[in-house]
């Protein structure tokens, strides 16, 4: 049984968060954000229960996990920096910036370095277009980067 590749404390965590989505129209959404919020991201041992929860596949549930960039199947470092990958800041120069910020971190995009700082993730609108380039450190949005600037949140971010 999948279950019994989960802590007992995260399968009574998940089966309490599968009983509250009970009845609920299309839950696999609200179920997987609310797994990610308890976990900091969608263990691999917890889509089996959901899937079978929900009397869903397995590659379904996979599927919406891989597909939406806001959920993580390893958990993220202290602080997610995310920068905008789409055309308004790309125009204004984002993706130096992040190959230079990747570099310099020695990781790929969704990386989490090694002590466990930062994790570096791609998002394809902010929503500040006007003040491209973007980025997102936790919950803060920061507009007008520049590489200085990227560079320095990036330092806050991994003190």
């Amino acid at each position: 049984m999948p279950d019994a590749l989960l802590a007992d404390t995260q399968a009574e965590a998940l089966h309490n968060i599968l009983a509250q989505h009970v009845g609920l129209e299309g839950p696999l959404l609200p179920i997987l954000h609310a797994v990610q919020e308890e976990f900091d991201h969608i263990p691999a041992a917890a889509v089996p229960v959901i899937a079978d929860h929900l009397n869903i596949g397995r590659a379904e549930v996979h599927g919406v996990v891989s597909f939406y960039h806001d959920f993580r199947d390893l958990p993220a470092g202290r602080h997610v920096v995310k920068i905008c990958r789409a055309e308004a800041c790309q125009a204004m120069g984002v993706n130096q910036m992040a190959d230079d910020a990747l570099q310099k971190l020695g990781l790929e995009w969704h990386g989490t370095s090694k002590d466990g700082a930062v994790t570096i993730e791609p998002v394809y609108c902010l929503g500040l277009c006007a003040s491209g380039p973007a980025a997102m450190v936790d919950d803060t949005l920061h507009g007008r980067l520049t590489a200085e600037k990227l560079e320095t949140l990036l330092a806050e971010a991994s003190a």
